[in-house]
């Protein structure tokens, strides 16, 4: 037994230790409260202007139509993927009789990759929730996985407070209402996101694993396999983290991705029939950014006689496309790593790069998570008060630029 000396204080008895689940409560509720707020004041004011303008009534059930604003969520892409989680695959080239023009074969759900629909099956399972409940619950809750994901890369450049600004960018970015819509966004970001978390923490099994699963999600995960082969190169010729764990994550990654499009063109009996599907039955081609060009020159002076024309979700998709433009130099100022880099570019240069519909954009740019980080390191000089009037203003905004606009007035 230590002695205490007379007139000396006792020793101050030591702090319990915090359990790890009130530990996870202090880093993260911030970041799920802040994200969670700021995306129901969004999700409000769109299901605010679907409602007084009433348009939905008027649409087909399939394309931004439906007996309720809310059905709206699941009409376009998310139509696709009820399906695929109700009767599953059946890939097919099946041309269009007497077609001539850009659309030449029959829609096929082969076009959208097997990830999200296959997870929306247990959740209807454990649920009792339709398709659509099911797709909608997979997403919101990806939603708040990639809010974490984005809080967690921003952090390690900006500090916590880059990090809330970051998840609160990830709510009202514009395109940001597909993330609670039955879309694959939202798992795709939170796949994305802590995949390349896991790069810059060098772990690199989670990061092939994360990178191997967002293949199975969306072709633009190519960007994301790149990315991480330039990383383990990198690690390599370093000799960081010995050679057999960024070798397997490399070897893994692509897997997903090409295993997908291969059992596709098995199925057609033509290799490269997932890329003629695009093509022909969605006119989605890389056209090395001709279509871009083209709207960017468009635009500006008023024209909307170009290819698919949405007139005012057209003006969000060329903001969008300037601002990405704005962000790039500044995100290579803060010299970030190369799996960053990487993914910021090729994701870029793949959307950009291709003939599509305009209207689009925005959200095919949700995925370059990254480009939030200048704003967010500049964000956190401001006080928090100021942080959360500044993002309570656009999350209402959103309802108009990254939900209305793409649902009602453009094709999502």
């Amino acid at each position: 037994m230590t002695a205490i000396l007379p007139g000396a204080r006792k020793p101050a008895p030591e702090a319990a230790p915090v359990s790890r689940p009130r530990a996870a409560v202090r880093r993260h509720g911030p970041v799920l409260a802040l994200f969670g707020t700021l995306k129901l004041a969004g999700f409000c004011s769109f299901l605010y202007l679907l409602s007084s303008t009433g348009d939905y009534r008027t649409r087909h059930p399939r394309f931004g139509g439906g007996a309720h604003p809310w059905d709206v969520l699941a009409t376009w892409d998310g139509w696709w993927y009820q399906q695929i989680a109700l009767h599953g695959y059946d890939p097919k080239l099946v041309p269009v009789p007497g077609a001539t023009g850009l659309i030449t074969l029959e829609g096929n759900s082969a076009a959208f990759f097997p990830l999200y629909p296959a997870l929306m099956r247990p959740a209807s399972a454990v649920t009792g929730l339709v398709p659509y409940g099911a797709g909608l619950l997979v997403s919101v809750v990806a939603s708040f996985v990639a809010a974490l994901g984005v809080y967690a890369v921003a952090e390690r450049f900006g500090g916590r407070r880059a990090g809330l600004a970051a998840a609160g960018l990830w709510a009202v970015w514009p395109g940001s209402g597909v993330e609670w819509a039955v879309y694959s966004e939202s798992l795709y970001v939170a796949l994305a996101a802590w995949a390349c978390h896991a790069v810059l923490t060098r772990r690199w099994l989670t990061a092939g694993v994360l990178t191997f699963a967002a293949g199975l999600n969306r072709p633009t995960a190519a960007a994301l396999i790149a990315a991480l082969g330039v990383a383990a190169l990198l690690s390599l010729r370093r000799r960081e983290d010995g050679v057999l764990r960024p070798l397997l994550a490399t070897a893994l990654a692509p897997l997903g991705l090409l295993g997908y499009l291969l059992w596709v063109g098995d199925r057609m009996g033509d290799l490269g029939g997932y890329f003629r599907l695009q093509s022909g039955a969605w006119a989605h081609s890389f056209d090395y950014g001709a279509q871009t060009l083209d709207v960017l020159t468009s635009v500006p002076v008023g024209r909307f006689d170009y290819l698919f024309a949405y007139p005012f979700a057209d003006v969000v998709s060329v903001a969008v496309i300037l601002l990405a433009c704005a962000l790039l130099p500044l995100l290579l100022r803060l010299r970030p790593p190369a799996v960053l880099v990487v993914y910021t570019v090729l994701t870029l240069v793949l959307v950009l790069g291709s003939q599509q519909i305009v209207a689009n954009i925005s959200r095919y740019l949700l995925p370059c998570f990254p480009l939030f980080l200048p704003l967010a390191v500049a964000m956190r000089r401001l006080s928090l008060p100021v942080q959360c009037t500044l993002l309570g203003i656009a999350a209402l905004a959103s309802g108009s630029y990254a939900g209305y606009a793409l649902f009602e007035l453009g094709v999502p």
